[in-house]
């Protein structure tokens, strides 16, 4: 046995090493995107926001970490109880399994002995693999619902099925075509095709299929303005109303993991990744290199997550049929006229940038939706004019 760890050793220990960073940073991260996302909704607010623990409020992420830490663990007594605890731990795990597959900093596809931003390099189904382990946090938020036995959890919970249903299809349809172009499921392989140059990035000639994926990933982060599985207005707290400390957490813990992950493959997928213009890349590079190339990455995944917060706190929360409209009636039709484009464009072998033109078809989309928005509104006010009249009564 130990003969057998000594020679599988060198694998073994960059593996550990990169669980260990992920475990220790994930938490850490999920502490102070709390305190971020609070100072990003004071300024939206015209307000301060946390500023009395600590330096400009830097420790109030730490006194909530620890409060939360020491709160009472209380367990109504008409919940099932082991599926009541499995359902926020189950959803922890999956937020974290996923990051198992995803490049945290530049990785070589020439891989070498030694340490790895990545746990499991070299995977040929990665975005498969990991768009397959996100999808079943949905589990943990329908079996949390249900094991709450209550009505609000259960309605939550029912909300959250349909969701993850509706937003699953256009987010796989909008991988297909960076899939295709790329030829590859391998997440560093499709960040190796963009490192020729910035017009490279995905982002310039797959627009469409970026604002399909980054819709639909919102989706699934259940973030505003998609947080219909804990309606506040309408379901008390919904999936979760019966959770408290620590176990209530772990849901938001979750939740900030799965933003965490959005952002990486948002930045992997479609901005370049770690490369940016005049940095070499990862194979053969110098520990300078990488650091800056980690720092290109995390600045990158840094101004995503602003915006997911920032969209949270700028935009009102979608009626129900308002969400399944989004979702069946606009992104899947949007994703499958992206991907009737690049299969033209590489049947007939032409420029791949041509795919530009697509960024019309959301506009014109949008153009038809308010048109007939206003048709509607139109309609609808003559008819009440009109209904208003006859009921009328003359006085004379």
């Amino acid at each position: 046995m130990i003969q057998l760890l000594t020679d599988a050793w060198p694998t073994l220990w960059p593996i550990l090493a990169a669980i260990a960073i992920i475990l220790a940073v994930v938490p850490f991260l999920g502490l102070y995107m709390t305190f971020i996302e609070r100072k990003i909704a004071a300024y939206v607010q015209d307000r301060v926001g946390p500023n009395r623990v600590g330096p400009f409020g830097l420790f109030q992420a730490v006194a909530d970490g620890i409060k939360i830490f020491l709160k009472e663990q209380i367990i109504p007594d008409h919940v099932y109880t082991v599926l009541y605890f499995i359902a926020p731990t189950f959803s922890l795990m999956t937020a974290m399994f996923a990051l198992v597959v995803m490049p945290f900093g530049p990785v070589a596809t020439d891989y070498k002995e030694g340490f790895r931003f990545i746990v499991a390099p070299g995977i040929d189904i990665g975005i498969l693999m990991m768009v397959a382990i996100s999808s079943l946090s949905a589990y943990g938020i329908i079996v949390g619902g249900w094991a709450s036995n209550n009505k609000y959890s259960v309605y939550g919970a029912i909300r959250s099925c349909a969701q993850f249903i509706s937003y699953e299809i256009p987010l796989g349809l909008s991988l297909l075509g960076v899939i295709a172009i790329t030829g590859s499921l391998n997440i560093e392989k499709i960040v190796a095709v963009q490192s020729a140059s910035l017009l490279d990035w995905n982002v310039f000639w797959q627009p469409l299929a970026l604002l399909v994926f980054f819709t639909s990933a919102l989706a699934e982060t259940n973030r505003l303005p998609f947080d219909l599985p804990e309606c506040e207005q309408e379901l008390v707290g919904g999936f979760h109303t019966e959770y408290s400390g620590i176990k209530f957490v772990l849901f938001f813990l979750a939740e900030y993991t799965h933003i965490v992950t959005v952002s990486f493959l948002t930045v992997l997928l479609f901005f370049g990744g770690w490369h940016f213009p005049g940095l070499p890349g990862p194979s053969g590079a110098s520990l300078v290199v990488l650091l800056l190339g980690l720092l290109v990455l995390l600045i990158k995944v840094s101004l995503v997550v602003g915006l997911i917060m920032l969209l949270r706190w700028a935009l009102p929360r979608f009626r129900f049929d308002q969400l399944m409209g989004l979702a069946w009636k606009g992104l899947i039709p949007l994703a499958l006229a992206n991907l009737v484009g690049v299969a033209v464009v590489l049947t007939l072998g032409l420029p791949k940038h041509l795919l530009l033109i697509t960024a019309a078809l959301p506009v014109a989309a949008a153009y038809y939706s308010a048109a007939k928005f206003n048709q509607t509104v139109s309609t609808e006010s003559s008819l009440r004019a009109g209904l208003a009249r006859k009921q009328a009564v003359s006085y004379e």
